[in-house]
């Protein structure tokens, strides 16, 4: 006979699960905190050009956006065809920009407020008619930093 015996059919101890819930909800608070909701819907078809030589901007939130283009198919029984602007989440008239502006420099640290650039995202079909007209609007409120997208060439 020997001292020792095999146990038999013996289950592996069961995994605890007492802080199960402490770990989901950590990771509920992180991919809160860490995810950034975009700001602004996009109304318009906005197609930007390619380009061969780009730099991206440095700072996204010195950076506000305006979009020109025209109105998607469910914006176009209200706004029409024609090329529009778009500022933040709604359609505006040139003579919005300014105001515009100014709510966001407010948002903005004073020290940095002259790091501001406008960002134009221009649909490539829209003639110059409108983008004439913003840009002077831009230079009338002091908005002399003034970068155009494009998306890269394909190689």
């Amino acid at each position: 006979m020997s001292k020792f015996q095999k146990k038999r059919g013996a289950a592996s101890p069961e995994v605890s699960t007492a802080s199960l819930p402490d770990i989901i909800f950590m990771l509920l608070f992180f991919f809160m905190v860490v995810t950034v909701l975009r700001d602004s819907e996009l109304k318009l078809n906005v197609k930007t050009p390619t380009a061969s030589q780009l730099t991206k901007l440095q700072e996204k939130s010195l950076v506000n956006y305006l979009y020109i283009g025209k109105p998607k198919e469910k914006f176009q029984e209200i706004y029409g065809t024609s090329p529009r602007l778009q500022l933040g989440d709604k359609f505006a008239t040139v003579a919005d920009i300014p105001l515009f502006l100014e709510k966001h420099k407010i948002k903005v640290p004073e020290n940095k407020r002259n790091k501001i650039t406008s960002s134009l995202r221009i649909d490539g079909t829209v003639t110059m008619g409108i983008v004439q007209d913003v840009k002077i609007a831009l230079r009338k409120a002091n908005q002399l930093k003034v970068n155009y997208s494009a998306k890269p060439m394909a190689k």
